[in-house]
């Protein structure tokens, strides 16, 4: 590991003012940033340690829908009575089985979560580059991306809520790096495919503090979050889909937004799927469609094609559960 400085603010400017310039990282569990230090993954002149930032928890009910302080955990999300109406998280919450990871993990942590991508975490780099090559075109490549890969990105997004925040029209604030500057953006804008190292995941840039997130009000919509897992326990995600729908009273779909995960640099928005539902009962047939409608223009690795199926079978298993209809192992 290499040295660098550590700091611990009580507030948001305090944070903000250490963070800038190049080189600092934030540190909320230290869950995914430890390991990355340890094997000098990860280097940085300055760890900003922002645990003790108390403005940035808590679940409070903001214009109508609800904010969401980053430093909240998991354990409080899956437990708040103020995101019953959503319940798309919690079916990710279900998901996460380590109770270390439930109680200390949080959501900013999650939304932040550098790739898995085991070229990245060997040191080779975001893009995963070997003199000029790229390990996953050329090398193993069975988890890596379905969908927006035509770059040289071709790892996936390791946020397991933002597809289902995402789908709910979530927006996010981010303070600096002027003191007390601050804006609100939808939270599929936070996230952007690099073309090189340094560009990161998201649209950060030194000196700026992801530090909440809002949900509109629910208005009775119908939401689920359906995750193909290898296996139960700690594992992440295959390919996941959320789905957020809103239902006239004979149950037709007046609109819809389907957002895939693990299969792309970014959460990967699907207007085709969404265009299949509009008008329609939701079905299996018509669930099936979408799932189909979803895939349609990815485009797989040499080895990883068989996330095709599961992208497919996560859309239409997310939208059979938003409308209580996942039975028997559809």
């Amino acid at each position: 590991m290499n040295p660098f400085e550590y700091a611990r603010p009580e507030s948001e400017a305090e944070a903000v003012a250490l963070l800038a310039g190049e080189g600092t990282t934030v540190l909320a569990s230290g869950m995914d940033l430890m390991p990355l230090l340890q094997k000098s993954v990860v280097a940085t002149s300055r760890v900003v340690d922002i645990s003790r930032v108390d403005s940035m928890r808590g679940i409070d009910p903001v214009n109508g829908g609800v904010t969401i302080g980053v430093l909240s955990t998991l354990e409080d999300i899956a437990y708040s009575p103020l995101l019953t109406e959503y319940p798309s998280l919690k079916d990710v919450t279900e998901g996460i089985r380590a109770i270390q990871v439930q109680q200390n993990g949080t959501l900013g942590g999650d939304l932040c979560h550098l790739p898995n991508c085991w070229y990245f975490r060997s040191g080779y780099g975001l893009l995963g580059r070997d003199n000029g090559k790229s390990l996953p075109e050329i090398g193993d490549n069975r988890y890596h991306a379905i969908f927006g890969n035509s770059g040289p990105a071709k790892f996936v997004s390791a946020s397991r809520f933002a597809p289902a925040l995402i789908a709910w029209g979530a927006q996010v604030r981010i303070t600096g790096p002027e003191p007390n500057a601050e804006k609100w953006l939808p939270l599929e804008q936070f996230y952007h495919t690099p073309k090189t190292d340094r560009q990161g995941v998201t649209v950060l840039e030194p000196g700026q503090l992801l530090t909440h997130v809002w949900l509109p009000p629910a208005e009775l919509q119908v939401s689920a979050t359906y995750e193909v897992l290898e296996m139960k326990g700690l594992d992440w995600p295959l390919a996941s889909a959320a789905a957020t729908l809103d239902l006239d009273d004979a149950g037709r779909v007046r609109k819809a937004t389907i957002v895939l995960g693990h299969v792309a640099p970014t959460p990967w928005l699907s207007l085709s799927a969404a265009d299949v539902l509009v008008g329609q009962p939701v079905t299996p047939q018509l669930a099936h469609a979408a799932g189909e409608a979803a895939v349609a223009e990815a485009t797989p690795l040499s080895e990883n094609a068989y996330k095709v199926r599961l992208a497919q079978t996560s859309v239409k298993r997310a939208l059979l559960k938003a409308t209580n209809q996942l039975e028997g192992g559809l």
